[in-house]
């Protein structure tokens, strides 16, 4: 149980849905929030870890790789300073498993878990891994159909992990879809498809810095990050710049990404968001590169 005087460790680039539920729960318990802050290059200041990991934190909960600046975070290197303290340790990787080849039990996790729809899968279906201790300790969130033991008029007990987790029907179509889609990435393999994306990452970083007036927001080199670049151009609105691209035929994402926290830290309203996987090329790069030109050229900046 978290109570006050318990803490709970985040990061300042964490997703609503790796924050949100974390304030709420300090919200009910008492407990308080702590995160650690980001350097200006968009990476985790680890330098006051250790005033950040206490007797205190009961869980450190944070994100694999950013979905709006890129970064690879040292989790295993964060998790193994957690547990010296023997707090839960929680690992966001929607962003990282369906772009590096991973191995969950090198992460120096209790939990962690991806979305479907970020791997070439269906929306509305992820995925949870857990030790199985911690799995067993843990009550179900749901409770009816399909995820009990025996049932009494006077109590029930509850199947084992996973079952027990898995109330009513099974979203079947997005199990089957989901499974289509590991099974494809790794019959292409994970190694291939990180490699790819490495290059592609490798020539946008390139190509955005070479453009005057324009701000990669997140690490400017390929060590330690992945294919989600987010950018601001100088004098236009990350708004007006998605709807010049995508009169182009360029798809971006533009906005807060979830991650409003990330675009206050660096005194931006939003950022424009280009994201590259197995099925793009150095030509889609050459296209996003010539398009802020013409981002530029359209809004007459310099």
């Amino acid at each position: 149980m978290i109570g006050p005087g318990d803490e709970v460790l985040v990061t300042e680039m964490e997703h609503h849905a790796n924050l949100v539920p974390w304030q709420e729960l300090c919200l009910k318990t008492g407990a308080t929030l702590r995160w650690i802050p980001l350097t200006d290059d968009g990476r985790l200041d680890l330098a006051g870890i250790d005033d950040l990991i206490t007797a205190h934190t009961r869980v450190v909960s944070l994100v694999h790789q950013s979905n709006i600046l890129g970064t690879i975070n040292p989790v295993a290197e964060i998790g193994r300073r957690a547990r010296e303290v023997g707090a839960l340790v929680v690992v966001d990787a929607c962003q990282s498993i369906p772009h590096l080849p991973l191995n969950v039990r090198d992460l120096e996790a209790d939990l962690v878990m991806w979305s479907g729809h970020k791997m070439l899968g269906p929306t509305g279906v992820g995925c949870l891994w857990g030790r199985p201790e911690v799995l067993d300790a843990m009550p179900p969130f749901l409770t009816g159909g399909s995820m009990i033991d025996t049932v009494r008029m006077e109590g029930s007990t509850y199947a084992p992990a996973p079952q027990k987790f898995e109330a009513g029907v099974p979203m079947a179509a997005q199990a089957v879809g989901l499974a289509a889609a590991v099974d494809y990435l790794l019959a292409i393999g994970m190694d291939a498809v990180a490699e790819h994306e490495h290059v592609l990452t490798a020539a946008v970083l390139d190509g955005l810095l070479s453009v005057p007036g324009v701000r990669i927001i997140g690490p400017d080199t390929t060590i330690d990050r992945g294919s989600a670049v987010s950018f601001v151009v100088d004098g236009v609105h990350p708004h007006d710049v998605g709807q010049i691209l995508d009169s182009l035929g360029i798809a971006v994402r533009v906005g807060h990404h979830c991650a409003w926290p990330v675009c206050r830290r660096y005194e931006v309203p939003a950022t424009t968001r280009a994201t590259f996987y197995l099925y793009n090329g150095l030509d889609d790069v050459e296209a996003l590169i010539d398009g802020i030109h013409e981002v530029k050229r359209f809004w007459e900046v310099a």
